[in-house]
């Protein structure tokens, strides 16, 4: 039993592999897994914003061909960069349960939003989360952040930075703990469409790896994620637009927020 799962190369998308890895072999113990590193152009490319390369997919388009060219048999994702439409060959075939959902605000001395300076200077590369932190301080001046996470916090300090956005979820899977920062809720800031979650995609017509993936979905994160991907899916704003959305199951109800912004 052979299974070939591609990826991208970075330290977070390693460790959502080895994540995958490991709970598959806890249902299939017999499963032997080739891991093959993808390089997207969203990794090839780090100085051009996300915005000016069109946003949508330039972390998993190279995968998904890798995919539809049979090259690999499952494709791990950063759900939150998972396009909400897909070729009809492929589909998301699992979601395991969701991480952290939150952004937060990294800084030097750990301070909140409220206690920085006026005209502060803080860096993101998302217009999402640029549009929410000038609804709460119009005084911020903005700047683009691309790179993995170890080259943004290496930023922070080399750019003399007074804060950096970034997920929650990310410091935690990569145990990063030399940091400061303040979490923002999720209706504060609401979170990217698929924040926190990995996504799991396969050939749609591949029974035999559609049934080793599905041991490991988590229902009630498919069906929060799946409402958030609609919303985006039905705005279809890609990445072009300011976007968000946070769904979660509570006492067998969906609750769903989520906001468009414009880009001035």
């Amino acid at each position: 039993m052979n299974i070939r799962i591609g990826t991208r190369g970075s330290a977070l998308a390693l460790w959502q592999t080895e994540f995958v890895e490991n709970s598959l072999k806890r249902h299939f113990p017999e499963l032997q897994i080739e891991r093959i590193i993808i390089k997207t152009e969203g990794d090839r490319d780090q100085k051009t914003s996300l915005t000016q390369m069109g946003g949508q997919g330039v972390f998993t388009k190279t995968i998904e061909q890798a995919l539809l060219d049979g090259r690999i048999d499952v494709a791990v994702h950063s759900l939150k960069d998972l396009p909400s439409t897909m070729p009809e060959e492929l589909m998301l075939a699992a979601v395991p349960e969701r991480g952290p959902v939150e952004d937060v605000l990294v800084t030097p001395q750990g301070k909140g939003l409220s206690e920085l300076p006026a005209g502060a200077t803080v860096a993101t590369g998302s217009i999402r989360r640029r549009c929410q932190l000038l609804q709460m301080r119009p005084d911020l001046k903005l700047v683009d952040l691309r790179g993995n996470i170890h080259t943004r916090l290496r930023k922070l300090h080399e750019q003399n930075l007074d804060g950096i956005i970034m997920a929650r979820a990310a410091l935690l899977r990569l145990n990063i703990e030399d940091v400061h920062y303040r979490v923002f809720a999720p209706q504060e800031m609401i979170p990217a469409v698929g924040q926190g979650a990995i996504g799991i995609q396969i050939r749609a017509n591949d029974e035999r790896t559609a049934q080793w993936v599905s041991a490991i979905n988590h229902e009630p994160t498919r069906q929060a994620v799946t409402a958030e991907r609609t919303v985006l899916r039905v705005l279809d704003t890609g990445c072009q637009f300011p976007m968000g959305a946070f769904g979660q199951v509570k006492n067998g109800t969906l609750e769903l927020v989520a906001f468009v912004g414009s880009m001035d």
